[in-house]
């Protein structure tokens, strides 16, 4: 009985310390995350400016991940962006943690909840330890099908470029506020 009693007071005064540090947390994935989409956002822009919807595709190819790693080496954890509907199988597989959040943020999406609110935060312990796991939903936009649509919306060029760029592409038929995939961040704590 006295056990039990000590368990509760101790889980009853670490809880409001340990959803302090999740929100701290969040804040700190919300400060990487958020420049990175931005960064990425202005690179498609501009490649689409420069040279039409199908150099996009190298900035997704070739800028993003190498964005990622970039960033991922500079703060000591590992950022990628996934889908259940990848277009590199190389680079773009969700984990299992990886793939239940995306699964909840579909679901949190079609009960009408606002795309900028889509994310999830939580502190995971995994064989290799214990690590901090963040997701922020990606909800394709309007002009995301050029590259992400139906056949009938993506252009012939970008067709052609995105069969010799990945051949198992899986990453198309998405409508506008749909979720998409998201941006993971893996931290160890």
């Amino acid at each position: 009985m006295k056990k039990s009693l000590l368990l509760s007071a101790l889980l009853a005064v670490s809880a409001p310390a340990f959803a302090d540090n999740l929100d701290k947390y969040r804040e700190e994935s919300r400060a990487v995350i958020g420049p990175f989409m931005q960064a990425l956002i202005a690179e498609n822009k501009k490649a689409v400016t420069e040279g039409g919807p199908e150099s996009a595709i190298k900035v997704c190819k070739d800028i993003a991940p190498k964005m990622a790693g970039d960033i991922s080496r500079q703060h000591g954890l590992k950022l990628t962006r996934v889908s259940n509907k990848v277009r590199n199988p190389m680079l773009g597989m969700p984990d299992e943690w990886e793939q239940k959040a995306l699964k909840k943020l579909e679901k949190r999406l079609a009960k009408g909840e606002k795309p900028e609110t889509l994310e999830i935060a939580e502190v995971v312990k995994e064989p290799n330890g214990k690590y901090l796991r963040y997701m922020k939903g990606i909800v394709l936009q309007p002009g995301c099908v050029t590259c992400h649509g139906s056949k009938e919306e993506i252009p012939a060029a970008v067709q052609a470029r995105l069969a010799e760029d990945y051949p198992h592409d899986q990453a198309t038929g998405y409508k506008p506020g749909e979720l998409r995939g998201g941006v993971s961040l893996k931290r160890p704590l």
